[in-house]
């Protein structure tokens, strides 16, 4: 399985971006869960979102919560963040992930900055 993310890039303070997560060469329903870290210049990778494939559980980081939404599209083997009302302080690389059976798995990184 490969992961894909894409979305990224320059938005303005109180803007949207989605982020999108597409995962290749198997079924995403072999997937427990995908979701999303991101990681501030010179921080730590943390957690942001995550959702099951199977089930409705989601998660969002509290910090994040009201403005960013996590959903799956098993039509597209994709799960998207929606991010609404950025923020300086949510520029970082956002980067998705997937847990398949005992690995994580990880996509590249995508730059969100968010400057006027």
């Amino acid at each position: 399985v490969q992961l894909q993310a894409s979305g990224g890039g320059l938005v303005q303070p109180g803007g949207s971006l989605r982020l999108s997560c597409t995962s290749s060469g198997g079924s995403i329903f072999n997937i427990r869960v995908m979701g999303w870290y991101r990681q501030f210049p010179g921080k730590e990778r943390e957690m942001v979102a995550g959702i099951t494939i199977h089930g409705s559980k989601s998660y969002v980081e509290e910090s994040v919560k009201g403005r960013f939404t996590v959903s799956r599209d098993y039509g597209k083997n994709s799960i998207h963040l929606q991010m609404n009302n950025l923020t300086p302080e949510d520029t970082a690389v956002y980067s998705c992930y997937a847990e398949l059976g005992q690995d994580k798995l990880w996509g590249q990184g995508t730059q969100v900055t968010v400057s006027s």
